[in-house]
């Protein structure tokens, strides 16, 4: 009985962790960056309340900036480290500020509770003031982690439908050129001509023309995707209207 005591200790490492310490993990994607008012700073002042709250010393912090929360926490550096540190004793439990900070993957934001609960560590999430370590708890954090999901899977068929009527409409998609007018015309031009990627590359490069980002070098893809964007659709049609080339 005594050696199966000590199996199932070792099995739960944040059972030795100092009481009261915590780890926090922080998630915003690029668009979340630009436009969404919860950034990694109100999310840090929101755990850091929290935190002071409770009575709980934040021991870490680990962030990934700039990638989904469709991902899964394989593919995010900054979980995997915030995880390793409650595996490793580090930290008696994980704060984030969401739900869907954790994940936006039903599936995934469960696997990550499932873990906690087994695992015997407490996973907290401010928004809601619920943890893991609860029945009630558990039960608002599966909860939000469906309607996350369920956010999720709105935006992704509200841009399929924006994007269809764009193209129904005719308008051209991709990103606007950063390059001047005159080098995405001679491009245009040298296109319409019939120059392939390749041959417009290497006549910018020997004419030693900076690329959008001021690089040296152009590659047949770098021509390609400036065809591909807004500038240059733009100024083929003002070429047609004019009746250029």
């Amino acid at each position: 009985m005594a050696k199966a005591e000590r199996a199932r200790k070792k099995k739960n490492p944040a059972e030795t962790a100092v009481p009261g310490t915590a780890v926090a993990y922080l998630r915003v994607s690029t668009k979340e960056q630009r436009i969404s008012g919860a950034g990694i700073g109100a999310q840090r002042a929101a755990i850091e309340a929290a935190a002071e709250r409770e009575g709980w010393t934040i021991t870490a912090w680990h962030s990934d900036e700039g990638i989904s929360g469709g991902k899964g926490p394989a593919e995010r550096p900054g979980l995997a480290a915030a995880l390793a540190d409650i595996t490793s004793g580090r930290a008696e439990r994980m704060i984030v500020h969401k739900v869907d900070r954790l994940s936006r993957k039903f599936s995934d934001s469960v696997m990550l509770m499932e873990a906690a609960i087994t695992e015997g560590w407490p996973l907290y999430v401010v928004a809601q003031s619920a943890s893991t370590h609860d029945q009630h708890g558990r039960f608002l954090l599966r909860l939000f982690a469906n309607l996350a999901e369920d956010e999720r899977d709105t935006i992704r068929q509200r841009t399929r439908d924006a994007l269809a009527v764009k193209r129904a409409q005719g308008v051209r998609l991709g990103r606007p050129s950063v390059l001047s007018d005159e080098v995405v015309t001679r491009i245009v031009l040298a296109h319409r001509g019939g120059a392939g990627y390749a041959r417009i590359a290497n006549d910018l490069n020997r004419n030693q023309v900076p690329t959008a980002r001021g690089g040296k070098i152009w590659h047949p893809s770098t021509v390609r995707s400036v065809l591909a964007g807004q500038d240059a659709a733009r100024i083929s049609r003002e070429l047609s209207e004019a009746g250029g080339h």
